[in-house]
């Protein structure tokens, strides 16, 4: 195990892995570490387990060498069919080897002479006529010497069927067995049925054709299976075609190897299937044949009907059918089955009268197994039991074929023989069912011994001296090991251990014929034995077998003592706890619990002594079932008896005649299975034995699926590890001289050529091997004692790399350790580990030479690449040197001409400049004479167009502020009335709304009363004229809202316009005022001027007539100027939708009124005019308080005097309040809360008006004052109180069960457990109403059952309510069902309660709604029922309005209960009558003894009476006080909530003021830009005027 190797490590045992592949990584003197090839990332160490100081061995702690890997040629040619060619031979070695062959649809491996077969769980094309003409064809080649010694087909079960075939008709003609083993499950039934067909097949070729009409000995043989399957094979958890016996089939022969005939022996029926098995198996195939493939004719003559079957099939009726489901079978069919059985019998040369008997015993015990038995006064005057129904015994004992009253007697009495004399003791009710079932069991087994034995005579041989030889297959139980191990489990294993010994020794003589083939010495070796673990079982006097049969001889025996006397016997010391021989053990928990462990070849195995052992040993038959089956008028029966008889019975063959019916002594179970043990051992040695091991991959029954784990597991019990374990004891590792040769030469590369050749070609194979051993060792020699240093001069580069690697140990072994055969070479473990040690190094040397001249290679690469990277670089940069030097004189070039040219364009510049100068000169001298001309002129004219200016704009400012103040007046009286009507519309839009939404209420009441009503066509044709006439509001609604939108949104623009233009006309107001300001106090004309001489005063301004100002133009108008008609139009269009409004208010209160009416009439109510008016007003005053400007409008002008309600007009109010979302004054709250009559509701969906005498409110229950918490003074008044206080608690429990009886409306769940307790809760039934009503069937309380009935009518399904109701979890709940009834939620939290949707209530809401409804546990009661196939436990959670209906229900049910338990039930009080006496019998008792017996019982039941008061007192106050603890927890919680929603609401009320102080912002700049807009209005106005004085 050197690093690199690949070795197998075991797994987590958690997980379905046995075994992982790991690599090693580096190897320590105590460790390896290891990492998984599969998982890089797990690196893991194993510590060394043992380590051998002679041979330096160390074997380290779960690490196994693993095999190379096959490749897909190794694989094409066979190279894994055998396991035992495998270099290394261990157990993850066979497990992956096994797995890989599955997964590659090759389920047959063989191991040596063993056959391993995986069930493949599919049908697979492996048995066809083909491929066992294949088969047949290559062994009879074989067999006369014309083909290979080896096969070349593939492993195959008609392989070993072919080879014992083969060896039977060999010279010898010896005798063959094959032995076929493995779990429930991993396909014995089916290997051996198809080893019988190869069998047959080969034996009845060549044989005479048989008459007309008559079957073949190997149809017979075949036809066989069916039968003894349909009678001993049953359903099971692993196997739907379970064998629950062993069988030895043998098949003779004749000198011709022609089949003559065939013999059954059976071992070790599973009879206590008979009266139990477990949910999810079924009872043995017949049954179920029977009931479900029988005709209406054959049903009628067994008389197989249940009259009471409630729709149940036949199977799911009977008691012994019915404990397991009855389930289907996957791949078989019951009443296809029942007609092959048939056939099959017919086939065997059964009678049609036989099989009639046959099928009528079978149906006589379902009948028993019906059979029920009451309580009963005997004759001494205690319980016995008796039969319930006298008719149902006739018919089973018709059945049957016995007599009556016998049965009677065996079912009822139990006879015991002392000293000659007979005992008869009375059986009770339990004892008796345990009677029936032993009945049962024994009418069976000897039925199945019956079976078998007319089965033997139909296929045996007629004449011994023709059977030359034979071929028996057994199909055996395989090991087990089960949580808890009885006494099957014993014999079983006992079997398994004695087969294994036959088979160590069998493996131990192949080993030594193959070490006398190969001429090895092999006389060291030991191989491992089993005898002392056989000695501990069956020892005389001291095994575990003949300990227990001493001990059922005991009067007195039982299974403790039983287990006591065996740890007596093999742990004697005090603190011992194994035995010498260390088979059996037994720790001091375990011998207090009587339990002893046995160590087979597969492990250790826990029995449990106290599982019945010593019953399970006897299996006694009672003399009256003895005598029963013995006089039997049924010749059948006596037959099937006195077989039975023949099998338990054990006669001394020295008595003499007369004392033989006295002298025969019945044999133990376990005396019986020793013997046929002993005998089957014995003729298994006497032949040449085969063997099949069949494994099942996986637990699910699946195809193509492989559990490692459980692989693992059958393999160490099914004995293969074991046979391994003993072929591999001698040398483990073998190979081929080829082979290992070629492998190990690489050891020696300094060995030249000449003195050990590389190829064998040309030399003998065996002489070169042993030249390569001595080789080997003279190498490891001369190493031995050698210092490997890597830095000594003078040696060779590989050399050194040799010794700088880790150094293995030296070639040093004993050289007789390995062992060269004439084809193969054996090695033990420590030369093998250090060829592989010395092979690995090599391998490591050579892979880092390689690595060296790659890595060399490599660098090499990159330096030529790098060298021709660096010439080119310098190549380019030359380059780009010499391009940049020739650019630099022409730039200097270029320099010099631009010098040139800039100087000449300076000159010109100059030039040019001074001709422009003295051009300007001129030019300004000429112009200053022409100005000096014309001056006088241009003052002038200037003068006066800056007079009519200032006129001109003076008039204009005047204009323009009398339109701005005239503008201004309008806009704000035009603001306010569309502010008003503002108010009003949106008044008007949260009518709508509200009417919208009582419209959605109106159609969902009309939608909900015409499901509910809908043959009254007259209320039907009101509901759809006036939902078409809703229909018709909605729309219009619709259009008025969205005329209300656009009038909204045109008022907000008009008002904001408006407010623009005030601000602009101010702003222009102040502006003109200004400037009129600064024209007063300026002079017209300026100092100077001619106009000055005139004489006019320069502040005289010229007037203005009117004509000239009219003439004036007005200033253009600003974008969003509001005109007097755009208002004018606006107030039209609001005044219409005013009147619109009207209309429609006045259309919502006659449909309001309309609505009422209806809903008066469907409930039964006719209203007039007046109080539909009345309701009205109370529905106008509970609806929010309106403007001032809006009541008129809304209560239609005047106020009317609301007259006073009668009480049909305060229901009806609450029906409307209800529905518009009005609410009540406290007036009314308070009339309410009065007595009175009133209306109930007809749904939960809309309270609609109220039918029906509601009385008070449900008062609390009166707390009950017991005698010692009531104020008393003396003993007497404490008594009276007491005695008062039971009568009246006894009157109110009577009256308890008259309101279960009446019913009661309650919320129910229903939850269901299976057995698997990680597995979620179920409910079929989730948060319904239903009404539980008591109801009674007959005339006892047994009788009587809860019926469940759901609440609600159309309107309940309409909204939703039971959605999550399973109609199926409905049904009545039996009396006789209830086990338990526990006040509050019992085995569930009932604050996670699902709600109907399917979500518990803590996910039901983000807020804990759904919690609160389930918040009061006080509430609640749990019924407890019995199990069912489907359900472990069943549980029925009911929640109740108050904690009194709960009690009333509670006491109700224990007090029903009671009384059952009473009555119908075991009594508990030992003051009961024993015997019902004729009034003539004469009965003297003391009346003493009466009294002091009446008063001990009347003392108990006042002590229990008073106990149970003070208890109800005490429970009543622990539950006050949890109900206020819980209160103050949910205040607090309200008080949290509601700081929680303060603290929303001041963050809505932050959102608000942010979303309105964003919208004041963008108001402000808005005004910005209209001042910026004026502004430049403003600097245009200024810029003209300038102009215009300029």
């Amino acid at each position: 195990m050197e690093a690199g190797s690949y070795v197998w490590c075991t797994a987590d045992p958690k997980g379905d892995d046995a075994w992982i592949l790991a690599e090693v990584l580096k190897k320590t003197e105590d460790a390896l570490e290891l990492q998984q090839v599969d998982k890089k990332s797990h690196v893991f160490k194993r510590p060394i387990e043992v380590k051998d100081e002679e041979t330096g061995e160390r074997k380290f702690q779960g690490v196994e060498l693993a095999n190379a890997p096959l490749s897909d040629e190794d694989r094409a040619e066979g190279r894994d069919n055998d396991l035992i060619t495998l270099p290394h031979l261990h157990e993850p070695a066979i497990l992956h080897s096994v797995s890989e062959r599955f997964f590659h649809g090759k389920i047959y491996t063989w191991t040596g002479p063993v056959l391993i077969a995986v069930n493949p769980f599919q049908r697979l094309p492996l048995y066809t006529d083909e491929i066992l003409d294949s088969y047949r064809s290559e062994g009879l080649f074989r067999s006369q010497g014309m083909g290979n010694a080896k096969s070349d087909l593939d492993p195959h079960v008609f392989a070993v069927a072919d080879r014992s075939y083969r060896q039977m008709m060999d010279t010898g003609r010896k005798s063959q067995s094959i032995l076929i083993s493995g779990e429930s499950g991993a396909g014995k039934t089916e290997s051996t049925k198809i080893v019988m067909s190869y069998l047959t097949t080969l034996g009845g070729m060549g044989m005479e054709q048989q008459k007309e009409g008559e079957l073949s000995v190997m149809e017979r043989v075949l036809q066989s299976n069916p039968v003894l399957e349909a009678f001993g094979n049953a359903r099971t958890l692993r196997n739907d075609n379970s064998s629950r016996f062993g069988k030895f089939i043998e098949l003779g022969f004749s000198r011709a190897g022609h089949l003559m005939g065939a013999k059954v022996q059976t071992y070790l029926l599973e009879k206590v299937r008979i009266a139990f098995h477990a949910s999810g198996e079924r009872n043995y195939h017949i049954f179920y044949q029977l009931l479900r493939g029988a005709s209406e004719e054959q049903k009628a003559k067994y008389q197989l009907s249940v009259e009471d079957s409630a729709g149940l099939e036949l199977a799911n009726c009977f008691h012994l059918t019915k404990q397991g489901g009855a389930p289907q079978l996957r791949e078989f069919n019951d009443e296809e089955s029942f007609a092959y059985t048939t056939k099959a019998m017919r086939a065997l040369g059964w009678t049609e009268d036989t099989i009639d008997n046959v099928f009528s015993i079978i149906a006589g015990l379902l009948h028993l197994g019906q059979t029920q038995f009451v309580k009963v006064d005997s004759d001494s005057g205690q319980d016995a039991a008796g039969i319930e129904d006298d008719e149902a015994l006739n018919r089973t004992c018709s059945l049957l074929g016995v007599d009556v009253e016998k049965m009677r007697l065996a079912l009822t009495q139990k006879i015991v023989v002392a000293r000659g004399e007979e005992i008869k003791t009375e059986l009770t009710v339990d004892r008796a069912t345990d009677s029936r079932d032993a009945l049962a069991k024994t009418i069976y087994g000897a039925l199945f011994l019956w079976v078998v034995d007319q089965v033997n005579q139909s296929i045996k041989w007629e004449n011994d001296e023709e059977i030359r030889s034979s071929v028996g297959v057994l199909d055996i139980f395989g090991f087990e090991c089960f949580a808890i191990n009885s006494f099957e489990q014993l014999c079983i294993n006992f079997t398994n251990e004695a087969l294994q010994q036959q088979f160590n020794m069998f493996i131990f003589k192949l080993e030594q014929a193959e070490y006398e083939a190969e001429k090895i010495e092999w006389a060291f070796i030991s191989f491992p034995d089993n005898q002392d673990c056989l000695d501990t079982i069956q020892q005389k006097k001291t095994g575990i077998l003949a300990m227990l049969d001493d001990e059922c001889r005991l009067p007195k025996g039982s299974d403790k003592n039983y287990a006591k006397r065996m740890y007596e016997q093999w742990i004697p010391e005090k603190d011992q706890t194994v035995s010498e021989n260390t088979r059996f053990s037994a720790t001091k928990v375990q011998q207090a619990k009587a339990i002893f462990c046995v160590r087979h070849f597969a492990g250790v195995v826990e029995y449990r002594a106290e599982t019945n052992f010593m019953e399970k040993n006897k299996d006694e038959v009672p003399l009256t079932a003895q005598n029963l089956l013995e006089t039997a008028p049924s010749s059948l029966m006596q037959d099937v008896y006195a077989i039975q008889k023949k099998e338990t019975e054990d006669r001394s063959s020295g008595e003499s005649g007369e004392s033989k019916r006295g002298a025969a002594k019945q044999k133990t179970v376990g005396q019986q299975f020793k013997e046929q043990l002993s005998a089957l051992v014995s003729s298994v040695e006497k032949t040449d034995p085969h063997y099949i091991r069949c494994l099942k991959p996986n637990d699910a029954a699946k195809s193509s699926m492989l559990t490692r784990k459980r692989l693992t597991e059958q393999l160490r019990y099914g004995g293969v590890l074991e046979a391994v374990r003993v072929a591999r004891a001698g040398y483990p590792v073998r190979m081929v001289h080829r082979e290992f040769f070629q492998r190990y030469r690489m050891l020696l590369p300094t060995v030249p050529d000449k003195t050990l050749p590389w190829n064998m070609e040309g030399h003998n194979a065996q002489k070169l091997c042993v030249k390569l051993l001595d080789e080997c060792l003279t190498e490891g020699q001369n190493h031995k004692n050698k210092v490997m240093d890597p830095k000594e001069t003078g040696i060779s580069r590989f050399e050194k790399i040799r010794r700088m690697q880790h150094q293995p140990v030296p070639l040093i072994f004993p050289k007789t350790d390995v062992q060269l055969g004439l084809t193969k070479v054996f090695m033990r473990k420590p030369p093998h580990d250090v060829l592989e040690a010395h092979r690995v190094f090599h391998q490591a040397a050579s892979a880092t030479m390689i690595q060296c001249w790659l890595r060399g290679l490599e660098k090499r690469k990159q330096y030529y690449i790098l060298l021709d990277a660096v010439n080119t670089v310098q190549r380019c940069y030359r380059g780009f040197k010499g391009r940049s030097r020739w650019i630099e004189l022409r730039k200097a070039s270029a320099a010099l001409l631009i010098t040139n040219h800039y100087r000449m364009q300076i000159c010109r510049c100059r030039y040019i400049r001074a001709k422009k100068g003295t051009v300007r000169f001129q030019a300004a001298f000429r112009g200053y004479q022409t100005r000096r001309f014309l001056a006088a002129i241009k003052i002038q004219t200037f003068k006066r167009t800056q007079t009519r200016r200032k006129n001109y704009l003076k008039i204009k400012s005047a204009v323009l502020a009398l339109q701005c103040r005239t503008r201004v007046k309008i806009a704000s009286k035009e603001l306010k009335e569309l502010k008003g009507e503002q108010k009003n519309i949106g008044k008007l839009k949260e009518n709508n709304e509200k009417l919208k939404m009582e419209m959605q209420s109106l159609k969902a009441m009309l939608a909900a009363q015409a499901k509910e009503d809908a043959s009254n066509t007259k209320h039907t044709d009101e509901l759809e004229a006036k939902q078409r006439e809703i229909d018709r509001l909605e729309k219009r609604v619709a259009e008025l809202e969205h005329l209300l939108a656009t009038e909204k949104a045109a008022v907000e623009k008009l008002e904001s316009d408006l407010k623009a233009q005030k601000e602009q006309a101010a702003a222009e107001r102040d502006h003109a005022n200004a400037q009129l300001r600064a024209s007063t106090h300026r002079p017209s004309v300026a100092p100077g001027s001619p106009k000055h001489k005139t004489g006019k005063s320069p502040h005289h301004e010229p007037r203005v007539s009117d004509a000239e100002l009219q003439a004036l133009s007005m200033p253009g108008l600003p974008s969003n100027y509001v005109s007097p008609e755009v208002v004018a139009k606006h107030r039209a269009s609001v005044a219409r939708l005013e009147e619109e409004l009207k209309a429609e208010r006045k259309l919502r209160r006659d449909a309001d009124g309309e609505i009422i009416k209806l809903r008066a009439a469907i409930n039964g109510v006719q209203l007039n005019d007046s109080e539909v008016d009345a309701l009205l007003a109370q529905k106008l005053q509970a609806a929010p308080k309106k403007t001032a400007s809006e009541t008129p409008e809304l209560t239609g002008g005047e106020d009317k005097p609301v007259p006073k309600k009668t009480s049909l007009q305060a229901a009806l109010a609450d029906g409307v309040a209800s529905v518009f979302g009005g609410g009540r004054s406290e007036e009314e709250k308070k009339e309410r809360d009065q007595p009175r009559f009133s209306l109930s509701a007809v749904d939960s969906l809309l309270p609609k008006i109220r039918r029906g005498l509601i009385g008070q409110e449900e008062k609390e229950d009166d707390a009950m004052v017991v005698g010692w918490k009531n104020e008393v003074r003396s003993r007497k008044d404490r008594e009276e109180v007491l005695r008062d206080e039971v009568h009246r608690f006894e009157a109110q429990l009577k009256q308890y069960t008259h309101g279960l009886e009446e019913g009661v409306d309650v919320l129910m769940w229903q939850l269901n457990r299976s057995e698997d307790k990680d597995a979620p809760a179920e409910f079929p039934l989730k948060a319904s109403h239903v009404t539980m009503k008591m109801q009674k069937k007959g005339e006892m309380l047994v009788q009587s059952v809860l019926n469940f009935t759901l609440r609600g009518g159309y309107l309940s399904k309409a909204i939703g309510r039971n959605r999550g109701a399973n109609k199926t979890a409905l049904e009545p709940l039996s009396l006789h069902d209830i086990l338990e009834v526990k006040a509050g939620c019992s085995g569930y939290d009932h604050t996670e309660l699902p709600s109907s949707t399917g979500r518990s209530s803590k996910s039901s809401g983000g807020k804990g709604k759904g919690k609160s409804e389930n918040r009061q546990g006080s509430l609640f009661i749990t019924l407890t029922a019995s199990p069912t196939p489907m359900a472990e436990t069943r549980s029925y959670i009911l929640k109740f309005k108050s904690r009194g209906a709960r009690n009333d229900v509670l006491h109700g049910l224990r007090c029903i209960l009671a009384d059952m338990q009473i009555y119908e039930g075991v009594s508990v009080s030992g003051l009961h009558s024993e015997a019902d006496y004729d009034d003539e019998d004469e009965v003297t008792v003391p009346l003493a003894a009466v009294h002091k017996v009446l008063n001990r019982e009347r003392e108990a039941y006042d002590r229990i009476l008073l106990m149970l008061l003070q208890g109800f007192e005490d429970l009543k106050e622990k539950e006050d006080e949890l109900l206020m603890l819980r209160k103050r927890l949910e205040h607090v919680v309200e008080e949290s909530a509601e700081k929680d929603r303060v603290q929303a609401n001041d963050s809505k009320l932050i959102m608000q003021l942010s979303k309105k102080l964003e919208t004041l912002l963008m108001d402000n700049e808005d005004l910005r830009d209209q001042n910026d807009r004026l502004n430049t209005r403003l600097i245009a106005a200024e810029c003209e005027k300038m102009n215009m004085m300029s």
